[in-house]
């Protein structure tokens, strides 16, 4: 396969009144992953030049399947973060920091802030 799924089509629209084909997830160490050009949550517009506008999802994955082993998409890249099931790969590429690298670091000083504070305490 190409590495990754898809999402939408004209009887499953991901995102209201929008019938276009979206990534949803890109399968790790699959084609398109390994490539590193395609992200989650890009609209695909066509397939090896075949326009994927008012198609039905099983159509699009059928067109994906048979695309050959040399396939050309054209894409268009999401700008703004969508609600919906895209995930994420997993693998700390989610565009900003963690929330973890964030709050690790504020708590350790804390922690230890208080730890040097109740040392003081002791001695006094």
């Amino acid at each position: 396969g190409l590495g990754f799924n898809i999402v939408g089509g004209t009887d499953q629209q991901y995102i209201s009144n929008d019938s276009s084909i979206y990534v949803s997830r890109i399968k790790k160490d699959g084609a398109a992953y390994l490539d590193g050009r395609l992200q989650e949550g890009d609209k695909i517009l066509a397939v090896n030049g075949r326009d994927l506008k008012d198609l039905r999802h099983k159509d699009a994955v059928e067109l994906f399947r048979n695309a050959g082993y040399d396939v050309s998409l054209k894409i268009q890249r999401r700008l703004q973060p969508q609600n919906g099931p895209v995930s994420h790969r997993g693998d700390g590429e989610s565009g900003g920091l963690p929330l973890a690298a964030i709050l690790v670091p504020v708590l350790a000083l804390a922690v230890a802030a208080v730890w040097i504070v109740l040392r003081y305490r002791q001695r006094m």
